[in-house]
């Protein structure tokens, strides 16, 4: 199981003194009073986004910003218009999927994180006055993971793309399980097929529910399994990530947030808690994280606490 990193984190002098003023009863000279407004954090609903959500939730409430719990509040669509709405003022959202589908590109993104975070973050403030805050270390993208049979078979070493495919082609019996959209993404089984060179046959395509993919991988029903990278139950089931040299599109977080909402906080500690939260979350830990809710079966809070009190934020 992947450790989580405790680092200490030097809290800079905004976000010091709104923990300071929160703890007199306080407020702060750049906005924060008894008038703030109260933010509501939104996520969608599964493991990784509730847990950010959650760790948004915690830190402001610990910095004394007042705050709304609307985490786990349902999909992209539902969150992306709640923002947007007014409804809830900031939830966790992938830079791809702000490239992809809240800006409506069709050219292939950037295979530079930074690059990604400062097109997607620029247009959506302009274009909507939506703000991107913090860019995380981690990816949470598309990918493979190869079953406990399929990798003792590989000498118990992990698959890249590349020998992946080449697997596929020496053993015809083997497959491939994914979702039943992967196929046909422009951002899914094209992209690998491409790097490759190999055209993945129907008959080595089984098509099953995300949570299956997992179990029957690890089952070693499914000879390789569609992921997510960071997802718990890779390490939770003895899975292991096919490494990707950078061929599927980029999902690094960031949290999203309507800027009016921020103009009228404590503009600095809010922008500085959502950087600092999101700042040391690398896949390792992150993928651990998960592991924490997913294999472990604790609580979201209890694992957010967890991870806020290692950067000092709890």
């Amino acid at each position: 199981m992947t450790r989580v990193r405790r680092t200490a984190l030097t809290i800079s002098s905004s976000l010091a003194l709104a923990l300071t003023l929160a703890a007199c009863g306080g407020g702060t000279d750049d906005g924060a009073s008894a008038d703030a407004p109260t933010i509501a954090v939104g996520s969608k609903d599964f493991t990784e986004n509730i847990l950010l959500g959650q760790m948004l939730v915690i830190a402001l409430e610990e910095a004394g910003i007042p705050v709304e719990d609307r985490t786990n509040l349902g999909g992209t669509v539902v969150n992306r218009d709640a923002l947007i709405a007014g409804d809830i003022d900031v939830y966790p959202e992938y830079n791809g999927t702000g490239w992809a589908v809240h800006l409506g590109k069709e050219e292939t993104p950037s295979t530079d994180r930074q690059t990604l975070y400062d097109l997607v973050s620029t247009e959506d403030l302009e274009a909507n006055g939506i703000r991107w805050l913090g860019l995380s270390p981690f990816n949470n993208t598309y990918g493979f993971a190869s079953s406990p049979a399929a990798t003792a078979a590989n000498g118990g070493e992990a698959f890249t793309f590349q020998t992946m495919a080449d697997y596929l082609a020496a053993n015809p019996d083997a497959v491939a399980c994914m979702e039943s959209e992967f196929p046909d993404r422009p951002d899914g089984l094209v992209l690998w097929e491409e790097h490759t060179g190999y055209e993945m046959p129907q008959e080595q395509q089984v098509i099953l529910e995300t949570g299956v993919i997992y179990t029957e991988t690890g089952n070693d029903n499914c000879d390789f399994g569609e992921v997510f990278t960071t997802d718990g139950r890779i390490d939770g089931l003895g899975l292991t990530l096919v490494e990707d040299p950078g061929v599927m599109i980029l999902y690094n977080v960031s949290f999203a947030m309507r800027d009016d909402t921020l103009s009228a906080a404590d503009t600095a500690a809010v922008t500085e808690i959502a950087e600092t939260i999101i700042a040391e979350l690398d896949n390792p830990t992150m993928v651990g994280l998960n592991f924490k809710v997913d294999i472990e079966g604790r609580e979201y809070a209890d694992v957010a606490r967890d991870y806020l009190e290692s950067i000092g934020l709890a």
